[in-house]
């Protein structure tokens, strides 16, 4: 499937252990998971035969965090590296051959990771679709400034035919493809806060059918409930801490 230029495209976790991650996240979400086609080291989690995430080790390999990182897809990864430098933020890998596509990951100007990608994408996947996250939300200092930066750099404005686009919501920037709100930036983010949580990030949220069994299933496997659920438009959310470190989401009926 041909990736389209400027929409989130993928999420994918670094991790220390990858063995142990995998076997926390097939506990608390019921995800498989096999072999990726980007190379040694690289994974892909699935549920029903669905793609849902990537899984590597670049926390060893790239000496980089322990966390969940969101992928934009683009039509040239180097030409958005330098479009995302020229806009004052900062490209901390790449951009690098990863199978038959091309990645980069960077900062925005806030401190907050992301990435891009050039190429094809596992086929089935589909932001707020089948176990694709059903959400995903930047926590940033300043929303509409951020709003901006993934504008110019992923072209949202040179591309309208591809429905990609983001409106105000309140104190809120929602992001919507085709019409549909698939993702926020909120402010509140602090740049070199202490609290991980509190830090300018991307935020995944991953639906859980059981939300009170996917938590006890989570502090089980050793992860740790940061929030307990509470109530949003949609249903509950619980944000996570997997054992290795790594910050998620859950959204739950």
């Amino acid at each position: 499937m041909d990736s389209v230029p400027g929409v989130p495209c993928w999420v994918s976790l670094t991790t220390r252990n990858r063995q142990a991650t995998e076997e926390f996240y097939g506990a608390v979400l019921g995800w498989s998971f096999e072999d990726s086609t980007l190379g040694p080291g690289f994974r892909v989690a699935t549920r029903e035969g669905e793609p849902v995430a990537g899984f590597n080790e670049g926390a060893v390999s790239w000496q980089l965090p322990v966390r969940w990182t969101v992928f934009f897809s683009v039509e040239d990864a180097g030409r958005a590296a330098e479009r995302i430098n020229e806009r004052g933020a900062t490209v901390a890998v790449g951009p690098i051959r990863l199978g038959m596509g091309r990645a980069a990951m960077a900062a925005d100007p806030y401190g907050a990771p992301f990435g891009v990608w050039q190429g094809a994408l596992p086929r089935g996947w589909g932001l707020g679709a089948g176990h694709a996250p059903a959400w995903l939300e930047l926590v940033t200092r300043d929303a509409f400034a951020a709003a901006l930066f993934y504008g110019e750099v992923l072209e949202w404005a040179k591309n309208p035919s591809h429905g990609v686009s983001y409106e105000e919501q309140d104190d809120e920037v929602h992001i919507l493809i085709d019409g549909e709100t698939v993702a926020g930036l909120r402010g509140g983010g602090v740049e070199a806060a202490p609290d991980p949580q509190a830090r300018t990030r991307w935020e995944v949220f991953f639906r859980a059918l059981d939300l009170d069994g996917a938590l006890a299933a989570a502090e089980q496997a050793g992860g740790e409930i940061l929030t307990p659920p509470e109530r949003v438009t949609h249903g509950h959310v619980a944000s996570l801490r997997d054992p290795d470190g790594g910050l998620f989401c859950l959204l739950g009926p």
